[in-house]
């Protein structure tokens, strides 16, 4: 029986594009990952012409997703330095610091959190204003990034309704964010019940409290039934009306950080030959 002498790159059908491609892309998965390759290897064997095409497919939209999320990061990057004054030399020497690094490697790190165009503003302004150590510190930025990796953009809908509302009632709260009314027993309800408890165990939003002078919060007295009303017979609703919700501290400097935009100091629009030769 004669050995073969086919090119590796054969293995992948001729009327299937990027090829070449993808068998770099094995090749750096099974030599960047242990086990990979051994199994990468026993799967070639084993896949017919007609499973081959359909991997090879799969590996082409995979990396044009891994295309598209550096097209992303670029353009994102090219945008924050668009809105910071690198003339300013405490800024300059901010934005090489490897703290501020830091922060940019855990952003693209979690990039996959960025699930859509409004979290990658998000990220953007936060790492924007971040270029500014003097307003808050790195480990809030971060908790910040985290943040938008961990909630959806209804919980951030949420905030922005509660946003120079101070004391808005949650039954408020389901209307500004533009929801009909729906059962108490609905699965719309329940998710709503999951995103206060979300927000409000997150420490972004509590319940308003009153405070004095030296911003201590007081105590609220207790409340006692009367004689002669009767008890209540149903649990709080989803849609209470009269316990007003308030932004923390916390979640106030998240608004100001990630849904505020900096003005764009270079007017500069950036097409898509710019973004593709920066994200090489």
């Amino acid at each position: 029986m004669t050995e073969s002498n086919s090119n590796p790159d054969d293995e992948f059908p001729k009327g299937i594009r990027g090829g070449l491609a993808i068998r770099a892309v094995l090749n750096a998965a099974g030599g960047a990952i242990p086990l990979v390759g051994g199994v990468l290897s026993a799967a070639s064997g084993a896949w017919s012409e007609r499973e081959q095409e359909k991997i090879n497919s799969f590996f082409e939209h995979w990396l044009k997703m891994l295309q598209d999320e550096m097209r992303e990061k670029a353009q994102t990057i090219l945008e924050i330095m668009a809105r910071l004054d690198m003339n300013d030399e405490k800024t300059a020497e901010r934005v090489a610091s490897p703290e501020y690094q830091a922060l940019l490697r855990k952003a693209f790190r979690d990039w996959a959190g960025a699930e859509s165009e409004k979290k990658r503003m998000f990220i953007r302004n936060i790492l924007a204003h971040a270029a500014d150590k003097n307003i808050t510190t790195d480990d809030v930025v971060r908790m910040f990034l985290q943040w938008i990796n961990m909630y959806s953009e209804l919980h951030f809908a949420v905030v922005a309704s509660i946003y120079n509302d101070s004391g808005v009632t949650r039954a408020r709260i389901w209307e500004k964010v533009g929801k009909e009314e729906v059962r108490e027993d609905s699965a719309e309800a329940d998710l709503f019940r999951l995103f206060i408890r979300d927000l409000s165990t997150g420490g972004i939003i509590r319940q308003h409290r009153d405070k004095d002078y030296a911003g201590n919060f007081l105590r609220k007295p207790a409340q006692r039934r009367r004689k002669g009303v009767p008890a209540q017979t149903t649990m709080e609703s989803a849609f209470e009306d009269t316990k007003g919700y308030e932004l923390t501290e916390l979640g106030q400097q998240f608004v100001h950080y990630a849904m505020t935009d900096l003005p764009i100091r270079i007017e500069f629009k950036p097409t898509k030959n710019t973004i593709d030769g920066a994200a090489e």
